[in-house]
């Protein structure tokens, strides 16, 4: 499994009965996760200090019950990367912290190649992996079809004193973006992409990741340059192994670059039981 074990301001605290118990800072939330089918420990007193807990709705949805008043939004890092923090109304926070794994990566990847890299960010979300690419000196294109995520993301760079490194920012639907980048022949040395498992476009297009995402990788291959560095596919749809990450950019990338692939798991430690939370999958093509 592909952990951190790196974060300061972040831990995940305890998990049982399909919760999680996690600290943010100096704020510590109580949030539904899947994968918890285990039990709640006995020992339950760090559970009482949860200061805002997500309870799901039986009709879809959710909300937060607050214990105590938190600011609206507030500020953590990760080594010298910072990230505004906010309780969503679907349970989310704005980061993933499981993902830290991924930005050191591509830090080291990017810092290591003794050339300027052009980066990619797809489905981009509030930019945890634009601000690491940033910070490893990249240019970055970070691209979301959500306006305010966008916006979010562009915050985060400037929290982490980045705002002056050659980032790009659009708020558009992916797959088009990358059809017109096809069209002006622009380059990416790197690309990184993080699809949902089911979508739609702004013209009712619909987007099914196990019909969609291999056309989709191989329409991304037609922008990398010729000597691309990395291509990272990250994955939240339940169902879908590793493996087929793995399969679907040794049939693309590896097949017209070489290189190397790796798959697996990306998790969290679990402070408390020492057990370790999957969170996701991802593949991973390095030249």
């Amino acid at each position: 499994m592909f952990a951190t074990e790196n974060w300061k301001d972040y831990e995940l605290i305890d998990t049982g009965d399909g919760e999680k118990l996690e600290r943010w800072g100096s704020i510590i939330l109580r949030r539904p996760d899947p994968q918890i089918i285990w039990p709640l420990p006995k020992q339950l007193s760090a559970w009482h200090k949860a200061d805002a807990h997500y309870h799901r709705s039986s009709s879809g949805g959710g909300q937060w019950e607050y214990k105590k008043q938190i600011p609206e939004r507030w500020t953590i890092g990760y080594g010298e990367l910072k990230f505004h923090i906010k309780p969503t109304s679907f349970k989310h926070t704005g980061l993933f912290p499981e993902q830290a794994v991924n930005w050191d990566w591509m830090i080291e990847k990017i810092q290591g190649a003794g050339r300027p890299i052009r980066v990619l960010n797809l489905f981009a979300y509030t930019g945890g992996a634009t601000v690491a690419c940033a910070y490893a000196g990249a240019e970055v294109c970070h691209v979301d079809a959500s306006k305010g995520v966008v916006q979010w993301a562009k915050e985060n760079v400037q929290l982490s004193g980045l705002g002056e490194r050659p980032v790009r920012y659009i708020t558009d639907d992916v797959f088009k973006f990358v059809q017109r980048e096809q069209r002006r022949g622009s380059k990416y040395d790197a690309i990184i992409m993080d699809p949902p498992s089911y979508g739609r476009g702004p013209n009712g297009e619909t987007w099914k990741l196990e019909t969609n995402l291999y056309p989709f990788v191989e329409t991304c291959m037609s922008i990398m340059s010729d000597k691309p560095l990395f291509m990272l596919i990250n994955s939240y749809t339940t169902g879908i192994s590793a493996s087929v990450l793995k399969n679907v950019l040794a049939l693309s990338m590896g097949s017209k670059f070489g290189g190397s692939i790796s798959c697996g798991e990306i998790g969290l430690p679990i402070t408390d039981s020492k057990l370790m939370l999957p969170c996701g999958i991802l593949g991973r093509w390095e030249a």
